[in-house]
């Protein structure tokens, strides 16, 4: 493995990150704040305890997990596009660089900074709500593998798209809506038979319900059904960049 390789890449794209902090950092940090103050501390304790945690706590999960989903694209998607566009992306592919240590390169980066940003947030929430972590070393496992999982989607749509516009068609008209639906402001068990039946076909209700169990020891479904759904859903990533890599989509041409 070429480890000179992976680190310049890898590298480089942490130091693009720290060359935009106010855009990659300050801003979702202040953005997911907002939501903490409004519905933490303002409309928090209007609200009766859900499976006996606070509104305001119950929120946090869930907040932290739409902040990692977006960004996790954001990041690994403009991270390959951008190399594309300018045409920088063949002096990679023409280096002695596999298709695996590009990868591990571009998605390190991306993974990396959306899980400094997720920590981020979480530190700052405890500053707005009363807050526990049942389980640390499950939370830290979701916080990981869902961006590592999430960065490797970035990176599948930041190859598909040929332009600046498809890199946001994703993250805004399935990801983000997916999440406002997947529980991160109320439990499933809340909704009605029906609905809930419905709930239980959007893939990040697992997402979000193993993540809140991390924090609670409450969930919407079986834990075990999260982890397998969020393995399956890296496998199926992983998959498709092997393909992409394998035939050359959108790389070669």
């Amino acid at each position: 493995m070429n480890l000179h390789a992976i680190s310049a890449i890898y590298r480089f794209e942490m130091a693009r990150a720290g060359r935009t902090l106010l855009q990659s950092i300050v801003s979702p940090v202040i953005s997911t704040s907002l939501y903490f103050v409004v519905f933490g501390a303002a409309i928090g304790p209007r609200m009766a305890e859900i499976d006996g945690v606070s509104y305001g706590a119950f929120l946090v999960p869930g907040l932290i997990m739409l902040t990692l989903l977006t960004h996790s694209i954001s990041n690994a998607s403009f991270g390959i596009y951008f190399p594309r566009f300018v045409g920088t992306i063949y002096e990679v592919l023409s280096a002695p660089v596999s298709p695996m240590e590009i990868v591990v390169s571009y998605v390190g980066a991306a993974a990396t900074k959306s899980i400094i940003l997720g920590l981020i947030i979480l530190a700052t929430a405890a500053l707005f709500v009363p807050l526990r972590v049942e389980h640390p070393f499950w939370m830290l496992a979701f916080l990981v593998l869902t961006a590592v999982t999430f960065s490797l989607l970035g990176f599948v749509i930041g190859i598909w798209a040929d332009n600046f516009e498809k890199l946001q068609l994703v993250p805004l008209l399935i990801v983000t809506p997916l999440t406002f639906l997947g529980g991160s402001f109320y439990s499933i068990d809340m909704l009605p038979p029906f609905w809930r039946a419905v709930s239980l076909f959007n893939p990040v209700v697992y997402l979000v319900s193993g993540f809140r169990w991390s924090f609670y020891g409450i969930s919407d479904v079986n834990i075990a059904v999260s982890v397998a759904m969020t393995l399956a859903f890296l496998v199926l990533c992983l998959a498709v960049v092997s393909w992409i890599f394998r035939t050359g989509y959108r790389l070669k041409t």
